[in-house]
């Protein structure tokens, strides 16, 4: 299976429009290009600009297009392309592996190659192509797929206001108004559960991904307990962001999977999410492991379990068994109004 993208980031002159905006005014889109951006985005692909160029210019002709909206963090000034792609990899959280580049030069695209290999780098005479490639073509398009630019965009409008308040993290966290729902997955679930399994790296606790026909035969066995996360905030919904796999074998309960979408790193969801799987233990009154497989990307991860009381059990190779004894009582975040479906 193909790498899929999760954003792609465009160039301008000759790559989005036809001709050098510094040059001539009255440059026009490519014919078809804003069919392969709506595509992109109904796929829920996100998308960016790297650009040489200067930022009102470009800024105020994207608009005259009526496509800027499509765009999250151009990077648009006279710095080389990778240290924008390096920015817009930033801002969004996600890693450089994840993003394709079109671009007209082969210049610039040798010198985003050259800083970051794993790249996907399209030459823009390829821009009709572009909807047609596997990295680009989603297993699925969920509920959540088509709306992610625009949930990008409310966490654009968090992040504003977060940098002006004058208070704590979690201060502000409570002006959010968080309300985490935590259900079981239901059949209507599969397909948005398949993409968080395969889309989320740095907040996975093993990386296990498993077919549509195995996390649908988890819904109804008796071994297992699999649960689903969906958080909303008085800017808007975040979505469906949160997974868990529960496995029940004798007095143990084994978390296989735990897992939760980037968007939501320091909302403390992880931690809430470790508090109900420790309740339900406890209710059970069977012991709670842990599986975890060490990455590269997935240190978080490791801190969250830490920080909840979970200890290294056992180790081999990269992969971690941990254990939780404390006899602290969990509590969810102050900040976080907690539902809890059946």
């Amino acid at each position: 299976m193909s790498k899929k993208i999760k954003c792609v980031v465009w160039d301008l002159d000759n790559t989005i429009w036809e001709g050098i905006l510094s040059e001539d005014k009255e440059v026009r889109l490519k014919p078809g290009i804003e069919n392969v951006i709506k595509t992109l985005d109904e796929r829920g692909i996100l998308q960016s600009v790297a650009s040489k160029n200067d930022y009102n210019n470009a800024i105020n002709k994207l608009e005259e297009f009526g496509i800027s909206e499509y765009f999250l963090y151009p990077q648009i000034s006279w710095n080389p392309k990778a240290d924008s792609i390096k920015s817009i990899a930033e801002a969004i959280n996600i890693g450089t592996d994840t993003l394709a580049f079109v671009d007209d030069q082969i210049t610039e695209r040798e010198e985003v190659s050259f800083s970051y290999p794993e790249v996907l780098t399209i030459d823009a005479l390829r821009y009709m192509e572009i909807c047609d490639m596997d990295e680009l073509t989603p297993n699925y398009i969920t509920e959540d797929s088509k709306k992610r630019r625009l949930m990008y965009k409310s966490d654009m409008v968090r992040k504003n206001e977060e940098s002006e308040f004058r208070g704590s993290s979690e201060e502000f966290l409570a002006t959010l108004d968080m309300h985490l729902t935590i259900s079981n997955v239901k059949p209507e679930d599969l397909k948005r559960v398949e993409e968080l399994t395969i889309r989320t790296h740095q907040l996975n606790s093993t990386g296990y991904t498993y077919s549509f026909e195995e996390l649908e035969g988890f819904i109804s066995s008796e071994k297992h307990i699999f649960l689903i996360a969906e958080l909303k905030d008085r800017f808007g919904e975040y979505g469906k962001i949160g997974l868990v796999l529960l496995e029940k074998e004798d007095d143990k309960l084994s978390i296989k999977l735990l897992l939760m979408s980037c968007r939501v790193m320091t909302k403390g969801i992880g931690s809430a999410m470790l508090v109900h799987i420790i309740n339900i233990a406890k209710a059970q009154n069977r012991g709670l492991f842990a599986e975890f497989l060490q990455t590269d990307r997935n240190r978080v991860m490791y801190i969250t379990y830490k920080f909840m009381g979970f200890d290294e059990f056992h180790e081999e190779g990269d992969k971690l068994l941990l254990k939780y004894e404390s006899e602290i009582k969990r509590e969810f975040p102050t900040y976080l109004n907690v539902k809890l479906d059946d």
